[in-house]
């Protein structure tokens, strides 16, 4: 049987484009001409993550870490050897530092010694939490990184046994996640072209603003939107990883895992007049979008940009750019695709993860029931 996935269902159109400088991009010549992109310094690297400094975010931290030996060792073989993300490697550290901290604190008074710990020492931990009234996320992302670092010990034979093992953790919290209508979608994607012409007619001709950042952030929003994107994974993506021809992007995901994923006719609009404007051309492995002075663009400076043209849009400025894959999750399922194809997409290792957003339009059935049926 042939499943048919709609790209992007609500994306007919896209507002007509700057016009671009010199120079042109057709479909058959998918790399832009860009000017070269300079290298990150450590502090791009430590508070600027990005995916195309991978491995850089992960030394730093075993070179400055305040932890033990045992502890560094573990950071630096989770992001060299074991490919973890820089994110996973930075709320690792996060957590083992609490635990140190933690242990200094109470009646030891000094640094933990990992292979003397005992299970009561973990037990008391896990107290200490639940009076810290954390939420149960936390509390697991907690408990999973001391077990990881156990296992880690356990490989290299350091202990005989892992303490945290048979732990009683909160169960996970299931909570439906948000999303964007299909009106409130469309405006929010509108919103980047509309803020530059509102304040291009309110400038003079020779003090217009330059469209780079508006046209980014709307190729930005579209890619995101039409392929469903982590805001790490659109933030790390390479010229090379583009096809224009085919509508697809090679995306490396959670664990470094490959995914083609296509994208619709209105992010690719976006992205041609984003590369059209920008001018000179980069290599296949420079970043497609990118931020001042030529760095990757940063997760941050992406949920700094949404909250303006949220507010923009008349729409809360607290939500985050995930939403947005949320949205694109939902609105795939509510026109009809498979479940399957939709956990393809989203690149979920567990169909579970996915299933959350069948409870999400099964939600909102009852609720167009409730309102319209006479005897609901």
């Amino acid at each position: 049987m042939t499943i048919i996935i709609p790209l992007n269902p609500i994306r007919k159109s896209f507002p007509d484009p700057v016009p671009c400088r010199p120079g042109s991009l057709t479909r058959r010549s998918p790399v832009p001409h860009r000017r070269p992109v300079r290298a990150p310094g450590l502090r791009a690297c430590l508070f600027g993550v990005s995916k195309s400094t991978k491995g850089t975010y992960s030394r730093a931290v075993a070179e400055t870490s305040p932890l033990d030996p045992l502890a560094s060792g573990f950071l630096a073989d989770l992001g060299a050897v074991r490919v973890a993300s820089d994110y996973t490697v930075r709320n690792y550290r996060q957590a083992l530092e609490e635990f140190s901290e933690w242990h200094r604190g109470g009646a030891a008074g000094a640094a933990p010694d990992w292979v003397a710990l005992s299970r009561d020492h973990f037990r008391q931990y896990l107290r200490w939490l639940g009076r810290k009234r954390l939420g149960r996320a936390s509390v697991r992302l907690r408990l999973s990184a001391l077990r990881t670092f156990y296992r880690h010990l356990l490989q290299q034979k350091a202990v005989v046994e892992q303490p945290v093992r048979g732990l009683r953790v909160p169960k996970e919290e299931r909570r439906l996640p948000r999303f964007l209508s299909v009106p409130d979608m469309e405006r929010l994607l509108q919103a980047p072209l509309e803020e530059h012409r509102r304040l291009q007619s309110a400038a003079d001709t020779d003090s217009a603003p330059d469209p780079t950042e508006w046209l980014r952030d709307a190729a930005v929003l579209e890619l995101i939107y039409s392929a469903g994107l982590r805001v790490s994974e659109v933030c790390g993506l390479r010229v090379d990883q583009v096809d224009l021809n085919g509508q697809t992007l090679r995306v490396l995901g959670k664990g470094r895992k490959e995914r083609v994923i296509p994208f619709g006719g209105p992010a690719l609009a976006a992205l041609e007049a984003y590369w059209r404007w920008i001018g000179p051309q980069q290599k296949p492995s420079d970043p497609v979008f990118q931020g001042r002075g030529g760095v990757p663009l940063s997760p941050i400076r992406v949920q700094t940009r949404l909250k303006r043209y949220l507010a923009q849009a008349g729409l809360d400025p607290a939500l985050t750019p995930h939403k947005l894959r949320h949205s694109f999750a939902t609105h795939l399922l509510e026109d009809g695709a498979d479940l399957r194809a939709v956990q393809e997409l989203l690149g979920h290792k567990n169909l579970k993860t996915t299933e959350v957003y069948t409870h999400v339009t099964v939600e909102r059935l009852k609720a167009v029931y409730a309102a319209a049926h006479p005897r609901a």
